[in-house]
């Protein structure tokens, strides 16, 4: 299994993408439709319309990496929210890549607690 290290930066794109595109025009999408930098050495990850399938764009040093994934019968869960661009810490992008539902992952609210005088 192919697992990103820790403090590695993840951004989804919401949308669908034509499936045909390269590292060139997803290269060109990041730049122009999420205003990042293609080159900031973050995992970009794109999907299909019908989300069997899952490109992570990433450069690494001297070169660009296109990692594609499909899935024979399942779909992925893309996260249903209004951003634009989605950002993941790197376990969320692993268990997204093992098809968890990280939406219905819920955390405790955070708690602030004063000491009684």
């Amino acid at each position: 299994m192919l697992r990103f290290a820790n403090d590695l930066r993840v951004y989804l794109y919401r949308e669908p993408v034509d499936f045909r595109c390269g590292i060139n025009t997803l290269a060109v999408l990041v730049e122009e439709s999420m205003r990042l930098d293609p080159l900031a050495g973050a995992v970009y990850a794109f999907r299909n319309r019908k989300c069997d399938r899952i490109k992570l764009l990433l450069y690494e040093r001297t070169g660009f990496w296109l990692l594609l994934r499909r899935l024979e019968e399942d779909r992925f869960v893309w996260p249903r929210r209004d951003e634009d661009v989605i950002e993941l810490t790197t376990q969320q992008l692993h268990w997204l890549l093992d098809g968890i539902d990280i939406d219905a992952l819920r955390r405790h609210p955070a708690r602030h607690y004063e000491h009684a005088g």
